[in-house]
């Protein structure tokens, strides 16, 4: 059993019903651990981890995600969460209203970490574009506004399964998963 220590609920949902079936099993913990402010979402997990390690008995699991607009140079990039809660999806819309290009991509980096072993980095990209307009209310953050190369509909608009079969965050845990598959044989 591997801890994922995360305070967002819709995460744990996604990363679970991910790993689910590929044998790999996650209980949550509900606890916020510090954040620098870096350039890369790697340097966010790397830097946290030793600090989740000492918190923490046995496997633990840490992500960082962002949002990348091409437009915006990037933005909101490794700044996604703050963004989020600042502007909102309709601010990020409303940055957007007179941009042609509409290019972004979701990345996700998973750090799975245990006090006095090296860590390990997994990520995961999803290539697509934003939305005209808000559309959906599943998902969580920027969902409704990313709609993912090859479909119609954001992210907002899917269902859990949908998502997890070409999301950012679902690749990661494909990358995972793949690591623990061939440390346990």
């Amino acid at each position: 059993m591997i801890t994922f220590v995360t305070t967002n609920p819709g995460k744990f949902r996604e990363v679970s019903a991910a790993l689910a079936p590929l044998g790999v099993r996650l209980r949550r913990l509900d606890r916020a651990y510090p954040e620098i402010q870096a350039d890369r979402l790697r340097d966010v997990v790397t830097v946290a981890a030793g600090i989740v390690a000492r918190q923490v008995p046995g496997e633990f699991l840490i992500d960082d995600s962002g949002l990348f607009v091409d437009a915006l140079g990037g933005f909101p990039g490794v700044y996604s969460s703050y963004v989020y809660r600042t502007i909102g999806p309709a601010g990020i819309v409303t940055l957007m209203n007179k941009e042609a290009r509409r290019g972004a991509r979701f990345e996700t980096v998973f750090l799975l970490g245990r006090r006095g072993r090296p860590p390990r980095i997994f990520r995961g990209v999803c290539e697509g574009s934003i939305a005209r307009t808000p559309r959906g209310r599943g998902g969580f953050g920027f969902d409704p506004i990313f709609v993912p190369r090859g479909s119609r509909r954001t992210f907002g608009e899917m269902s859990v399964e949908e998502k997890n079969a070409v999301s950012h965050r679902a690749r990661a845990a494909e990358a995972l998963a793949r690591h623990l598959g061939r440390r346990l044989r």
